[in-house]
């Protein structure tokens, strides 16, 4: 079996998912989530795939685990392994992303092998991208609240526009990593999106709305999603879904909601500087994507 480990926010639960899903089919091979990191981790909604989409969500067990990785399978050995300076310790079957940007010897991993790492690219399940769209189809019925904003978002030519603050902002070493996407960045978004887009209603999606309206001006009709929160935070990824363009954060979160929405005729605007740091990010976009 393929084993993936799985942490973080709904953004990266999808990721990691999605290219373990895609190793597993590329070997027939079957396919399950360790989750065993979520025991006490207090950040994002906890694991939530299994929730919220119809998604294949089978949890591998300690021993399962143990099978494939033997002594690495305990947490501590797999922290001091995850180093590259252990890496020839890893043996064939414990698997970590070596950087952000695509690696192709993914397709070269041993069946019956463990994978860890964030694998934000398309590129790794460019293959089975209609599988990836079912799993990744929501299950849980919209309430009145959201469907009606459904109906709305449907009537008109309508974007999507994420502004990812929370934690990214007030905690110092999050954002050393992410840094915040400027303001000149969503004004020159607005401006070629509104080149564009005929009509153009803006749906704002963010985690400090007050902090959007006080500081980003639009010059077209807007709409504030303000209403979902917490355990129904996944929602504004749907709504974003449902929208025909995108303006995202530099956020796994926003990247989600635009790549959910099939059409082809969408525009996708995403931030060219998505780190703060000098990770190399030109795999993260789709081809047809705008990088500003």
């Amino acid at each position: 079996m393929i084993i993936s480990k799985i942490i973080g926010g709904l953004g990266n639960q999808m990721f990691q998912y999605a290219a373990g899903r895609a190793l597993a089919l590329s070997q027939a091979d079957s396919f399950k989530l360790d989750i065993s990191g979520f025991v006490g981790y207090g950040l994002h909604q906890g694991f939530e795939l299994d929730r919220v989409f119809s998604c294949v969500s089978e949890i591998a067990t300690e021993d399962e685990v143990r099978n494939l990785l033997g002594w690495r399978s305990r947490a501590s050995a797999r922290r001091i392994l995850m180093h590259p300076s252990f890496a020839m310790f890893r043996g064939d079957h414990f698997v970590v992303e070596p950087h952000f940007h695509y690696w192709p010897e993914i397709q070269n991993v041993q069946r019956g092998s463990y994978i860890s790492g964030y694998w934000q690219s398309e590129k790794y399940f460019q293959d089975v991208i209609s599988i990836i769209r079912s799993d990744f189809t929501f299950k849980i019925p919209m309430a009145e609240r959201n469907s009606d904003l459904a109906n709305q978002i449907g009537q008109v030519n309508a974007v999507s526009l994420h502004v990812r603050r929370g934690d990214y902002a007030a905690n110092p070493i999050t954002q050393a990593t992410h840094g915040l996407c400027s303001l000149e960045y969503y004004k020159k978004a607005i401006q070629f999106m509104s080149a564009y887009v005929v009509d153009p209603h803006f749906f704002i999606f963010s985690d400090d709305i007050e902090w959007v309206k006080a500081n980003l001006e639009i010059d077209f009709p807007c709409h504030y999603v303000d209403h979902n929160a917490g355990r129904e935070s996944y929602n504004d990824m749907r709504l974003m879904s449902l929208c025909q363009h995108h303006i995202i954060a530099n956020s796994s979160f926003s990247w989600w909601g635009a790549w959910l929405n099939s059409r082809t005729t969408k525009i996708v605007i995403a931030p060219q500087k998505w780190f703060a740091n000098e990770n190399k990010v030109s795999d993260l976009f789709p081809q047809g994507w705008v990088a500003l």
